[in-house]
């Protein structure tokens, strides 16, 4: 018995959809949710870290977890950067010239 291997080739172009660096609706939304949410408890979000940081007569002081949830909170309304690595010709070191204007 033989199986029979076929390719699919694409004709046309892709049509409709949305653009290539376009955010999903849900995400802007979703996004855009929990930065009203942010700034609408920012007064409060500040007590509630207080109160994890300086603990109150139920749990101990915990500045170490309140920076951490503070982290958190703020990872959803900046988004965290890419790492990015410069690298010279033929992946060397970076070489920066130098020269000063008017000097002779």
């Amino acid at each position: 018995m033989t199986t029979q291997v076929t390719k699919v080739v694409k004709t046309r172009k892709k049509a409709g959809g949305r653009a290539a660096g376009v955010p999903n609706k849900a995400t802007a939304q979703a996004r855009e949710a929990i930065a009203m949410f942010v700034d609408g408890n920012a007064h409060r979000l500040t007590e509630w870290l207080d109160q994890v940081a300086n603990g109150d007569e139920d749990t101990k002081p915990n500045p170490a977890k309140a920076f951490e949830l503070f982290q958190s909170v703020v990872e959803y309304h900046v988004p965290k950067l890419a790492r990015t690595e410069l690298t010279g010709k033929d992946d060397g070191p970076v070489e920066m010239v130098v020269t000063w204007g008017g000097v002779k």
